[in-house]
């Protein structure tokens, strides 16, 4: 069997597709993944076998530079983005089984699999990013809901409203060039009425919702067994846990790893920080006394969450349910789409605290931080990591392989 994975986003949309590929291999598929030509994404592909086929900007220079994309430059890039959808994954599809793709960029997907006939499944990494009465719509950039809309059907209208605004004209153009009929709601063209959630479901329940059948496989973890560099080793032997900071791929707010780490001191704790794509950096004189904070680039979160006493985090799904199965205590501090949403779970199930608003100051995160730290905060999470799942990409690679065998089987099967 072959498949095709697509994801277009920063690491927490690419890396769970990865553990995708992981799994299928194992039960003897061939994959490859259609993912941005991000030099990070080729290297997280190449060390675990599976081929990159680029598609669109790589994403890194998009979220980091100068200043963020304006309007303009945003609705160009969709228009691009979708018309080379289209162009590079129906030549990666071409002879593939089944083709699986994840987040609302993926417009092109099934229009690819629907002209060359075969299964097309969409994922979600969130529950929020579903349409249910039971939640509001994510925010998307530069489309705010009026403040008179509040009820979540009414908001989950709007959002669909939006999202043919966004994309329906370049859809449409590229279905009728292949000779495919036009669509009239883009989100549930390419959601279908059977999305799968690639979420915990401790961490991230579904609710029922009329006339949307959800498949929760639970959360796609890559293996990884990558040792931690000896400078990290050292520092975490040397002294009490510390607390981890970083922001994933987020254009991270201003100062605030200086911020992090005088909150953290105090605390009394040593603090940890990641760099991440915001390229974080206390300014700090490392060489000091204290020698109570050090700092890292891209590690094993698996080896290191267990040993740190706390995460300081924007809220990713990804960086959410890796301190959730460490059992860490959590500070959330969310920035964007579904990170409040991941913040108030982590609320919500006692084991960590939920920051008021993206921009934290020492005083807040030092509020945060008190929370989190409480000896009844590490205990709950210490329960409920003993719930999380660990096997959700295995579980869709095998739901994969029955979907594909089921659209083999004679009519009269």
């Amino acid at each position: 069997m072959r498949v095709v994975l697509s994801a277009y986003g920063s690491r927490g949309d690419v890396e769970p597709m990865a553990a995708l590929a992981v799994r299928l291999r194992a039960l003897g598929a061939e994959v490859r993944v259609c993912a941005p030509p991000d030099a990070e994404f080729a290297e997280l592909l190449a060390g675990v076998g599976v081929p990159l086929v680029p598609v669109g900007e790589p994403v890194r220079p998009l979220m980091h530079g100068v200043a963020p994309p304006s309007a303009a430059d945003l609705s160009r890039l969709r228009v691009e983005l979708v018309a080379a959808q289209f162009g590079t994954l129906a030549s990666a599809a071409e002879g593939c089984d089944a083709l699986v793709a994840a987040g609302m960029a993926q417009v092109a997907a099934r229009s690819v699999a629907e002209k060359l006939g075969i299964p097309y499944v969409y994922v979600s990494y969130q529950p929020i990013a579903l349409p249910s009465p039971h939640h509001p719509p994510p925010p998307r950039e530069g489309l705010p809901f009026p403040p008179d809309v509040t009820g979540n059907r009414a908001l989950w209208d709007l959002d669909a409203r939006h999202l043919n605004e966004l994309f329906g004209v370049a859809l449409g153009t590229q279905r009728a060039a292949i000779g495919l009929p036009p669509v009239d709601d883009v989100r549930g063209h390419v959601f279908t009425g059977r999305p799968w959630l690639a979420a915990d479901p401790v961490l991230g329940p579904w609710r029922e919702t009329a006339g949307l059948t959800v498949v929760q496989t639970g959360a796609w973890v890559l293996p990884d067994e990558r040792p931690l560099p000896a400078a990290l080793e050292a520092f975490l032997d040397a002294g009490t846990p510390p607390v981890y900071v970083g922001f994933g791929s987020m254009r991270a707010p201003q100062d605030v790893a200086r911020v992090a780490v005088a909150a953290v001191r105090a605390q009394g704790r040593r603090v940890l920080v990641s760099r991440g794509w915001a390229d974080l950096d206390p300014d700090l004189d490392l060489t000091d006394e204290r020698a109570d904070c050090h700092v890292v680039g891209e590690v094993n979160l698996r080896a290191l969450f267990p040993r740190v006493a706390a995460v300081v985090h924007h809220g990713g799904a990804g960086t959410t349910a890796a301190a959730a199965r460490a059992g860490a205590p959590q500070v959330v501090v969310p920035q964007m789409v579904d990170q409040p949403y991941w913040a108030g779970r982590v609320a919500a199930l006692g084991i960590g605290a939920a920051h008021d608003g993206p921009v934290p100051t020492t005083a807040s995160l030092s509020a945060a931080l008190r929370t989190a730290l409480a000896q009844g905060t590490r205990a709950r999470a210490a329960a409920v990591a003993a719930t999380v799942r660990t096997d959700g990409a295995a579980v869709a690679a095998r739901l994969l392989l029955d979907t594909v065998a089921q659209g083999r089987r004679p009519k009269s099967a």
